[in-house]
């Protein structure tokens, strides 16, 4: 039985692409540990993991290495929910891992040492293999960054590695906050394998917390001047129909986004210039350019960890007079200063002609539309400052991280 076990494996190996799974780790090593769970508990088998730590500051490296050890246990989530199988029971530890900062990875890292661990890792998994050690014929990747480098810059990191050990012939960018199903990366990389024109592809993206309940299928089929971001049958239940594959003419969204080492290759790395959102619209606009196929995978499945409840509320009702606990209203700031900073920063980069609209656009559809939710809070005129100064920060083409927030909370400037 073992024997059969590891002949499947060794020929899945062979005839499969090998892919860099790129998880990015930012103070969120809860979420990251039961996605790990997931990941290592699928069927594909040619794949490493390469998580990348943008600089955490709650320890949550230690805490990955320990799990990785076998020293740390799953906390997430509770055994009564609906997709506590994904990631349930653990898999088998300890499993290897290897640790760069993020100067030794983009130089190319110890691919001696890489090989080293691999063949003992490899040769331990024949002798001694069982029903819930981990798919990967590989270790573990860790690499620290330092400082948060934004989702852009973070993941490049974790590209630039790839890129440089040039064994990979996809890259899956994967949230920390997701787990995924046991066919998830094997449906897309088979749809990939398929089809020499594409070049990028996504999952279907359902909310954690209400599992058979849409985000988006791959993404959206709409990239323009105004940036509209309406993803495909976003909050419709899960559908029979929308397990078929088709084309995206738009863009596929950076929860769960695997691309062809080739269109990388092409395009170049991620935006640095957009510290956060909108990034991964840039990107797949930049390979649609250069004539590449975007696809959505229908049965390749990942649920992620978004709040399903807050985009079916009304925002002032969440918001007014009190704060939540899942979202705090300074998020709630954070996200809208950043998308509009990006917004601006995509409009005047790929629609130049059509910028002033944009900024119309967006200074009333956001801009606004965010006043009216901070109209009774407290520190109403600070935040509302706040959401100014990313309109003013688009127009005048400022970027990286400009604001934060602190130990408490509360967005702070830099």
């Amino acid at each position: 039985m073992t024997r059969e076990i590891n002949e499947k494996r060794e020929k899945s190996i062979e005839t499969w692409p090998k892919v860099a799974i790129i998880i990015l780790n930012w103070n969120g090593w809860r979420d990251t540990i039961e996605c790990l769970e997931s990941v290592f508990r699928n069927i594909y088998t040619n794949y490493q993991v390469i998580v990348v730590d943008n600089g955490s500051t709650n320890g949550s490296i230690q805490k990955i290495k320990a799990w990785a050890e076998g020293k740390q246990e799953v906390l997430t989530p509770e055994s009564s929910h609906p997709l506590y199988h994904l990631s349930h029971p653990p898999t088998g530890k300890p499993i290897p891992y290897i640790y760069y900062t993020r100067e030794e990875a983009v130089k190319g890292s110890n691919f001696k040492l890489e090989e080293k661990i691999i063949r003992e890792w490899q040769g331990r998994r024949k002798i001694d293999s069982k029903e819930l050690n981990p798919t990967s014929s590989y270790p573990l990747i860790f690499i620290q960054t330092g400082k948060n480098l934004g989702f852009a810059g973070g993941n490049n990191v974790g590209i630039k590695y790839a890129m440089a050990k040039g064994n990979y012939d996809y890259i899956w960018l994967l949230n920390n906050d997701t787990v995924i199903d046991k066919d998830a990366l094997r449906e897309m990389v088979k749809l990939g394998k398929n089809n020499d024109k594409i070049g990028i592809i996504g999952s279907k993206l359902l909310y954690y917390d209400k599992p058979n309940t849409i985000q988006a299928l791959g993404g959206s089929n709409q990239i323009t001047w105004n940036i509209s971001r309406k993803h495909i049958c976003d909050l419709e239940e899960d559908r029979l129909e929308y397990n078929n594959d088709f084309e995206i003419n738009g863009y596929i969204c950076g929860a769960s986004l695997l691309a062809k080492k080739k269109v990388i290759e092409m395009v170049g790395v991620i935006d640095v210039n957009y510290f956060m959102l909108v990034e991964d619209v840039d990107w797949c606009f930049r390979a649609l350019k250069k004539y590449w196929k975007l696809f959505y995978s229908g049965k390749s499945k990942v649920w992620h960890k978004f709040g399903a409840s807050i985009k079916k509320s009304n925002v002032n009702k969440i918001f007014l007079g009190r704060r939540s606990k899942r979202f705090p209203i300074d998020k709630f700031i954070l996200n809208n200063y950043y998308f509009t900073k990006s917004c601006l920063y995509f409009a005047k980069k790929n629609y130049n002609k059509y910028f002033v609209f944009t900024c119309l656009q967006i200074f009333f559809n956001i801009v606004i539309k965010s006043i009216g939710v901070l109209l009774y809070d407290n520190y109403k005129f600070y935040r509302i400052k706040i959401l100014f100064k990313g309109f003013y920060d688009g127009l005048t083409g400022k970027t990286g991280e400009t604001i934060k927030l602190n130990e408490n909370n509360r967005v702070t400037k830099i």
